[in-house]
């Protein structure tokens, strides 16, 4: 008929987000729910049509370990009913426990198809970025930290989290861990002027009081890689020229005037820096692969020289090789002084880059350890709750 029976399509909906053990109301609008919680309700709805092929793309770039394992229970159900699963990912963890072949692609082309069983992940990540790839151990951890940059007391947004305090001084990178929902992110927002909900007290580069706006906290030195580079960290229809510019007009500017060939001239030195591959300067950042964006999206904070910079998921969604590239630019930036808060998921990315981690639990710090006292064992039972 004409009419949509709206009570049958919440209760489906309401089935289909059960299944797969999401707690979300399915009346909640797209738009007010975590990036997690939307990758959630996209499993969901591949899941409800029955395809006997499902295409999985980073499905769990964005969920916490037991939304992640969840998942797998559910992928391997899929199988036992016959559905052909294709398993898009960078974690190689993930193609070695939940695959039964894999193949790798570089520069567009198909480079090999192997069983997992017959490779390993050594192998793997040769043939994808076509040389061997050693462990990276940052250079900055075996320096000495310089002064505080950012000082946080008693930090606190109603809902999301309270009482976090911490210092950040040049010359480090500290990390925050915790599970989805843990309040890292909304940290970083408190620190960037978008949150005016916010009380306690934060002091940025000598300056004390809470940045009112983002433009606020630039010009108090302090940048931010938010987690979702393609609504907040990038103008994906402009190339990289104009979204590098955007941080830095004022200082680009001549009488009202943007002056084109300093723009030009950064632009470049920032892409070779970070060695950014694109057509040219100008091609829209929409085109480009996602560690590419990724760089892109650094460059704008690198040509804005801020002392303090948050980097919030810096490599989601990039593959091992580009994922080296930008660690070994956070450690370079730390070396050179820089004071970096970072906020991963990927708990060996934390432990790997982090002179100190502090770790979130539900809205509250529950831990500080050291670089030489952090294990994944360790801060995976913090986060939880689980022996601590």
């Amino acid at each position: 008929g004409p009419w949509l029976a709206r009570a049958a399509l919440r209760e489906a909906a309401r089935q289909s987000l059960a299944s797969i053990g999401a707690e979300i109301d399915p009346d909640t609008p797209m738009e007010r729910l975590s990036i997690a919680q939307e990758q959630l309700v996209q499993i969901a709805a591949a899941t409800r049509v029955g395809a006997r092929l499902l295409v999985l793309d980073e499905p769990t770039s964005s969920l916490s370990e037991h939304e992640a394992a969840r998942l797998f229970e559910l992928m391997r159900e899929l199988r036992r009913r016959g559905v052909t699963l294709i398993y898009v990912t960078h974690r190689l963890g993930e193609v070695f426990s939940q695959c039964d072949a894999v193949s790798v692609l570089r520069d567009g082309r198909h480079v090999v198809a192997l069983p997992t069983a017959a490779t390993t992940p050594d192998e793997v990540v040769r043939h994808m970025i076509g040389r061997p790839l050693n462990q990276y151990l940052p250079v900055h951890a075996a320096s000495a930290r310089g002064a505080v940059r950012l000082t946080v007391q008693s930090l606190s947004s109603p809902g999301r989290f309270e009482g976090i305090g911490f210092e950040l001084h040049a010359g480090e990178i500290l990390g925050l861990a915790g599970l989805v929902g843990a309040g890292r992110s909304e940290i970083a927002h408190v620190l960037f002027g978008l949150d005016r909900a916010a009380t306690g007290a934060v002091r940025i580069n000598g300056t004390s009081g809470f940045p009112r706006h983002p433009a606020e906290a630039l010009n108090r030195g302090l940048g931010y890689l938010p987690e979702d580079r393609k609504r907040q960290g990038l103008v994906l229809s402009l190339g990289g020229r104009e979204n590098l510019s955007l941080a830095i007009l004022r200082r680009l500017s001549r009488a009202g005037f943007v002056r084109r060939r300093r723009e030009r001239a950064l632009t470049r030195e920032y892409f070779d820096r970070l060695a950014v591959r694109a057509p040219d300067i100008d091609a829209p950042t929409s085109g480009l692969s996602g560690g590419n964006q990724q760089k892109v999206a650094l460059a704008k904070w690198l040509a804005a020289q801020c002392p303090v910079l948050i980097v919030d998921e810096p490599t989601r969604g990039v593959d091992v090789g580009a994922k080296a590239e930008i660690h070994a630019l956070l450690d370079r930036l730390a070396l050179e002084g820089a004071a970096i808060l970072l906020i991963s998921s990927e708990l060996p990315e934390l432990l790997a880059l982090s002179t100190r981690l502090i770790v979130l639990r539900e809205g509250r710090m529950v831990g500080e350890l050291d670089r030489s006292a952090a294990t994944q064992e360790r801060v995976m039972r913090m986060m939880a709750g689980v022996g601590e």
